[in-house]
């Protein structure tokens, strides 16, 4: 059940200035889902764009991409549950089809009647579902399009970092708890491309956002959606196969864990497949290149003339 907050007590974010990680906390709001606190953000005028972030990430990943799409489209994203700012439960069932009913139920409350997807990592897995569902006519909505950046779309060339394998061990729990700030920002490095590294202050930024809330403590329970993945194929890969919408995946092919093996499997199944690539970016383009990826974007909505 979605329920709207009027407001909401956390933690304050560190940095001041315009554009930073407080104003974007600042300019959000917070909605119940299933008695939890679920922090989302909105703006710019149009047809609606709902924004899916990664693991272990959140809807801070589009800051940078933000200003240029909310120039042209109804923009709204959100921290899933367990992510950011939104609440952390540890005693909690995550799972991919529990974000796609929170995703679900949002839309639904704001009486959406048509929505517009664009998912990375983790994100790419709910709108996999959703499609799924609106398949099965079972969406309250109707989903115009869907582009995906940088997701594990087929799990059979998923190519996981180790910190990642570690997390799904027998010792994750010990492994989430104990995670360093000097383990993750190796970790994290590994994910971008050469080019645009990520800065210290964004690093920083990106810290503070997994560990708010305790979130440390729940990564082990997170990161089953791996597991997911491989039950689910068939579902998954078959919504992309059976896909209504016009759909485009965007690769930055410089990700060691979803680039350019990805892309080459999404050519192989997804029918008459769309496919952008984006030389020497990692795993996270939207937040490397963002004007790349917007024009990418922008190209393909009006390719498909929505």
């Amino acid at each position: 059940m979605v329920e709207v907050l009027s407001g909401h007590e956390g933690e304050v974010a560190r940095r001041h200035e315009d554009g930073s990680l407080e104003g974007w906390q600042q300019a959000g709001k917070w909605f119940s889902y299933e008695g939890h606190a679920i922090f989302c953000r909105m703006g710019g005028m149009g047809e609606p764009l709902v924004l899916l972030h990664g693991f272990p990430t959140a809807s801070w990943d589009w800051s940078r991409i933000w200003p240029m799409l909310a120039q042209q489209y109804r923009v709204l994203a959100l921290d899933m549950l367990g992510f950011g700012f939104s609440d952390k439960p540890w005693n909690y069932a995550y799972s991919i089809e529990d974000q796609a009913d929170l995703v679900q139920g949002w839309l639904e409350g704001l009486d959406l009647g048509r929505v517009h997807l664009l998912a990375h990592d983790y994100g790419c897995s709910v709108a996999q579902e959703l499609l799924a569902r609106d398949q099965e006519g079972r969406l309250p909505f109707v989903i115009g399009s869907v582009c995906f950046l940088n997701g594990a779309l087929f799990p059979e060339v998923h190519n996981p970092l180790l910190i990642q394998r570690l997390l799904r061990s027998p010792l994750g729990g010990l492994i989430s708890r104990g995670l360093t700030r000097r383990a993750f920002e190796v970790s994290f490095r590994r994910l971008f491309g050469s080019q645009n590294p990520p800065g210290r202050q964004d690093l920083e930024d990106f810290w503070q956002l997994l560990t708010y809330n305790n979130g440390r403590g729940i990564l082990h329970h997170l990161i089953q959606f791996m597991e997911e993945r491989r039950c689910h194929r068939n579902r998954w890969v078959g919504a992309l196969q059976q896909a209504r919408q016009p759909m485009r995946l965007v690769s930055g092919t410089a990700d060691p864990v979803s680039g350019a093996a990805m892309a080459r499997r999404y050519r192989e199944l997804v029918p008459e497949a769309d496919v952008v690539s984006i030389r020497n970016v990692g795993h996270y383009p939207h937040f490397e290149s963002p004007w790349e990826v917007f024009s990418a974007y922008r190209d393909f909505r009006k390719l498909v003339g929505r």
